[in-house]
């Protein structure tokens, strides 16, 4: 069985959708990979992250933007025989997107990033306090390219 692509925008939208976490890899001022799971919003193609404005995340966008973010859901374990090592496969479906992270400065944009990510967890609203909001680092990623993949599906 072959990994097949997924083409359809919806269809990549809804396996977004599905997954609480992503992971969203960057490379670091050595050239080394450096990926970490988070929470985030997604709306109209663009991804919504927000962390410490500290740290080697912040340290690694700040040097080179380029961000890859990877979605993964539906895993399932199957075998064609049990005792065959090599006839067992993962199931799942996924979703790759590339672009560069923007940093989001300003107090009402920033507040709207992170009603887009709240969102992705609950249907409340919130209120945020302005010095949580300064002290915050939002950033945001407009999709450049988009591919998704399944598996067993």
């Amino acid at each position: 069985m072959k990994n097949k692509p997924i083409n359809s925008q919806p269809e990549m939208d809804a396996i977004i959708r599905k997954c609480q976490v992503c992971s969203i890899s960057m490379v670091d001022r050595e050239g080394k990979p450096y990926v970490i799971p988070m929470n985030y919003g997604y709306k109209d193609h663009t991804f919504f992250f927000h962390g410490s404005p500290k740290g080697k995340k912040a340290e690694v966008l700040k040097h080179n933007p380029y961000a890859c973010i990877l979605f993964s859901t539906d895993h399932q374990l199957r075998y064609v025989n049990e005792e065959v090592a090599c006839s067992w496969s993962m199931r799942y479906r996924s979703v790759i997107a590339y672009g560069k992270a923007e940093f989001v400065e300003d107090m009402k944009e920033k507040v709207d990033c992170l009603n887009i990510i709240m969102s992705n967890y609950s249907d409340r609203s919130f209120e945020y306090n302005d010095p949580a909001v300064r002290e915050v680092m939002v950033f945001k990623v407009q999709v450049e390219k988009m591919e998704g993949r399944s598996y067993g599906y």
